[in-house]
């Protein structure tokens, strides 16, 4: 059981304030999320340029937030900034004290966190021949992910990241950017919860693995806002205004049985 935090901005100018409460909702929903990972966290942030900023430590959230590293990813926020990935970490698959087995993964151009189970990662490493950085199950998802370009392949994005979706055994929650397309997140939900809230006022997209955080926060806009089980979906930072919580696609995903 890990914990999953996220933020898809609208990239644009915010008031001093604003931004303030952004860090300030973040760092409270990735600590809030330790109860589900005590035993690593980390965050990663990613701007519209494709340029990435992560710090993990074996350590708990509340004692992550407090580093310097992490305060400096918090300062550098911005009008350019599109998304913030956060993780709370309970191992099922690779040493804690092997930081490439923590979360965020970045794998190639993909940055994403994973809570769940995947059986057969061992058994796709070795058919794949993709290279492996440490012992983790959940590198499998974002390797298998990374490999699909998410600009040419002429609008079909989707049914590709249904074909490798279909190669994993096991049940997950993930949030990816491909950093070649640094607006668009990619949301995949099978038998692990995970839950969104739009708060129109500050044009940002909240997503957590604990629903009562967004109720907590947001209070009563806060309803049910579970996000559909068994699909996939597709958000841009770029039309937050226009769509909301509205993805720009969604997809059913159906793993290997």
């Amino acid at each position: 059981m890990c914990g999953l935090a996220g933020m898809l901005f609208y990239p644009t100018q915010r008031s001093d304030t604003e931004w303030a409460e952004l860090r300030e909702v973040f760092t409270r929903m990735v600590v809030f999320n330790e109860e589900r990972g005590r035993e690593a966290s980390g965050a990663a942030l990613i701007s519209r340029d494709g340029i990435l900023r992560l710090f993990k430590q074996p350590v708990p959230a509340s004692q992550l937030v407090k580093m310097e590293p992490y305060q400096d990813i918090m300062a550098s926020i911005g009008p350019d900034t599109t998304c913030l990935l956060g993780h709370t970490r309970a191992p099922t698959k690779g040493s804690r004290w092997n930081n490439a087995n923590n979360h965020p993964l970045l794998v190639g151009h993909t940055v994403g966190i994973h809570n769940g189970i995947i059986d057969n990662d061992d058994d796709l490493f070795t058919r794949s021949g993709f290279s492996r950085h440490g012992e983790v199950d959940s590198e499998i998802i974002f390797s298998l992910l990374d490999r699909i370009g998410p600009i040419s392949n002429n609008g079909s994005y989707p049914p590709l990241v249904q074909r490798q979706v279909s190669l994993l055994e096991g049940f997950f929650a993930t949030l990816s950017v491909d950093l070649r397309r640094p607006t668009h997140l990619l949301v995949l939900k099978y038998l692990r919860p995970l839950c969104l809230h739009y708060e129109k006022r500050l044009n940002a997209l909240f997503f957590s693995s604990r629903y009562l955080f967004l109720r907590k926060a947001f209070g009563r806009a806060v309803i049910t806002e579970a996000l559909e089980a068994e699909r996939g979906f597709i958000f841009d930072a770029g039309q937050l205004l226009e769509r909301g919580e509205t993805p720009l696609c969604c997809f059913d995903i159906a793993p290997a049985d």
